[in-house]
């Protein structure tokens, strides 16, 4: 079949035994695997570099439903690392959960894609995550793993962690409802890190140890959606790809004393001591306090007379330097410039309302 340049084939015309004949000839997915593959539900929280690679494999080896959950949106420095991304999309801002989904229907249109523009937090988890049959991490922050973490071992649903910064990378399985469960995420490491902690935007990052974290992982899923949990590594393995050292941890068992599937206290899910106003990378503050619906036209009309302002109808952008705001439909705000929460909730106030 012939088609002029430019145009677009639609999936029908795309029969699942051609697309995915390399896949179902592999011995351990077989025909019976790519359907439980079809008929299978992940949610991916955060699609930033680790997300949108894994979205991508779970997409093109034909998961059939995909959540997507992502507070952020796209920027010029993404483009180096973040495979469903382009050019177009950093320009306008675009929401990356949006992104995402756009860019897996131009290659898949028969994967079922839900585009979740939010931050994940104890009054939304269940919502977004309630029908997903396994949930992948890709999140560049530990207070959302926690919460994960804890949502996971009380609803004994599984889950994989995966982490990449520099040329590190890092994965490791968490099966809570398993038959043999192994170690949670806690009792690894019982207490979140102190200190400072290295970011991409402090420690740069590898698109090849980006990947190398979202390959481990979606073969790691892709194993659990096929019915072989037996098969999943049992270990936190942690690979530097350019040192070449490597090492494995043990989580083969949960630890007794473990204070969340131990003793059963969760509490990040509880919300216990979670802070409004966040930290959120890049000399940014992230401001998730307010829950309330945005008319854009009219915020747009107010803010004109103070600076630069754009919009679509997903978010709005704010110029007014030496600080940028993004503001999402739901309230939420991305103050960029600054490190300082109390400017971030003043420039919020002063140019939104409290």
């Amino acid at each position: 079949m012939s088609e002029t340049p430019g145009q677009h084939v639609p999936h029908t015309l795309i029969a699942d035994q051609e697309r995915y004949s390399r896949q179902i000839l592999f011995p351990g997915i077989g025909a019976a695997g790519q359907q439980r593959l079809g008929s299978a539900h992940v949610a991916v929280i955060g699609v930033g570099a680790t997300g949108a690679a894994s979205a991508s494999l779970l997409a093109r080896a034909g998961v059939g439903t995909l959540a997507l959950i992502d507070r952020d949106f796209v920027e010029p420095s993404n483009l180096q690392r973040q495979v469903l991304f382009d050019e177009a999309d950093a320009l306008e801002s675009l929401p990356k959960a949006e992104a995402a989904r756009r860019k897996i229907a131009l290659f898949n249109s028969a994967v079922t894609v839900q585009a979740h523009i939010a931050d994940l937090v104890p009054a939304n988890i269940a919502e977004l995550l309630g029908s997903a049959d396994l949930i992948l991490d890709a999140t560049d922050n530990f207070e959302t793993r926690y919460l994960l973490n804890d949502y996971a071992v009380q609803q004994s649903r599984p889950w994989i962690y995966a982490a990449a910064i520099g040329a590190y990378a890092a994965t490791m399985n968490v099966l809570p409802g398993a038959a043999n469960p192994t170690a949670c995420l806690a009792c690894i490491f019982p207490k979140p890190p102190s200190g400072p902690v290295e970011t991409c935007d402090t420690s740069g990052i590898l698109a090849t140890a980006v990947n190398f974290a979202a390959s481990i992982q979606v073969t790691e899923a892709l194993k659990f959606l096929t019915g072989q949990p037996n098969l999943m590594r049992r270990s936190l393995l942690s690979f530097d790809l350019w040192t070449s050292e490597r090492s494995e941890i043990s989580t083969a068992r949960p630890r007794p004393d473990c204070a969340v599937c131990g003793q059963r206290h969760f509490t990040h899910l509880a919300g216990e001591g979670r802070p409004h106003i966040t930290l959120c990378g890049r000399n940014s503050v992230q401001i998730h306090e307010h829950h309330r619906p945005v008319d854009f036209a009219a915020m747009r009309d107010r803010l004109a007379p103070h600076g630069n302002v754009r919009f679509n109808d997903l978010l709005l952008r704010f110029e007014r330097s030496p600080h940028t705001l993004t503001l999402f439909a739901d309230g939420r705000a991305i103050v960029q410039g600054t490190t300082d929460i109390t400017v971030a909730r003043s420039l919020y106030a002063r140019f939104i309302g409290s």
